[in-house]
């Protein structure tokens, strides 16, 4: 095992060690009274126990933590992680969420290490490289899918939400209790958000800038024109039932046409796909099961600028893949 396997090997490990220690001192003191109880002394609690020096420990680290991801939530990096977080609904904080990132970017490749003993192939450098690669887009990758999810189910309720809340003010309701009513009837997510509208609304702030704060959490342009009619007619008044009626019928006519052309293009976008990671997959299944294969793309024997002639070769052939998923994205994607 050469140098760079036992350096890597060597950060993964007492990457994911701290990244154990953290989270397990995270946990600590997390109840929710205990954590009011801090917050409205400004004080930590003092020992109650014979254990009550570590536990006073505990507590002020967990506070450090705290305090560290109120630090990284003022940046832009953390705010923008904070809206993404609460756009897929996670309950985590986002130094958790960085926690889990690190650790999946480090452990992955520590994994394919300790595999490498069986598979002697996952020990290569190049594939422990693009293990970390790997870990690193994962989380990402999850965050999205999930993130993406949620809206697309948002966006599925949203005609029955709009025409349950037109049904409501026919019926003589004001429009938060109409509101309250969808949080009743509907299901996950239009309730969930909904509900955070009225607690809102509760807590003191406007109707307005509540419904802003939704828009905010929930990136919908279906919602964004829901919420724009609803302020306009706030505004200059009308019947806001039938305004309500049109958008709904606007956007089943808009979620049936994106149905018809997500049928017809299916294909050009699973052939986007095939060209942009079979390659990388047969590759890497080759980096495995036969190591020596690939051994002649390195030989320096042939080299240019001093780099063997195959990481020319796999950097343009990567290029050419990128170039073709990204032209193939361009042209399924069509806007409605």
């Amino acid at each position: 095992m050469d140098t760079l396997t036992v350096a890597i090997a060597a950060v993964a490990g007492l990457a994911v060690l701290l990244i154990a220690v953290g989270v397990a001192r995270s946990r600590a003191g997390s109840d929710v009274n205990d954590r009011l109880a801090r917050y409205a002394s400004g004080k930590p609690d003092k020992p109650v126990s014979a254990g009550g020096p570590g536990l006073a420990d505990v507590l002020q680290s967990s506070a450090a933590l705290i305090q560290l991801n109120k630090v990284v939530e003022q940046r832009d990096f953390g705010a923008n992680l904070a809206r993404e977080l609460a756009r897929a609904d996670l309950k985590l904080k986002v130094s958790e969420y960085l926690m889990i990132w690190a650790g999946v970017t480090f452990g992955l490749p520590l994994g394919m290490l300790v595999l490498s003993i069986v598979t002697p192939g996952l020990g290569n450098p190049i594939v422990l490289l693009a293990g970390v690669f790997i870990g690193f887009m994962l989380p990402r990758f999850w965050l999205g899918r999930r993130k993406s999810s949620r809206i697309g189910s948002f966006n599925k309720q949203l005609p029955d939400t709009i025409t349950l809340l037109a049904n409501a003010l026919r019926a003589g309701s004001s429009f938060l209790q109409a509101v309250e009513l969808v949080v009743r009837e509907s299901r996950p997510p239009i309730s969930t958000e909904f509900s955070r509208v009225i607690r809102e609304v509760n807590l003191g702030l406007s109707f307005d800038d509540a419904l802003e704060n939704l828009v905010r959490r929930v990136r919908s342009d279906d919602l964004e024109l829901m919420a724009t009619a609803i302020a306009i007619q706030h505004t200059v008044g009308g019947n806001l039932a039938e305004i309500l009626d049109s958008i709904a019928f606007t956007i089943r006519e808009r979620v049936r046409i994106k149905g018809e052309i997500n049928t017809l293009t299916a294909q050009q976008k699973l052939s986007g796909y095939v060209v942009a990671f079979l390659p990388i997959g047969l590759a890497g299944f080759l980096f495995i099961a036969t190591p020596k294969f690939m051994e002649p793309m390195f030989d320096p024997r042939m080299s240019l600028a001093g780099l063997p002639m195959g990481v020319f070769i796999l950097g343009l052939g990567g290029f050419a893949m990128f170039l073709g998923f990204t032209l193939i994205q361009k042209i399924v994607d069509i806007e409605v």
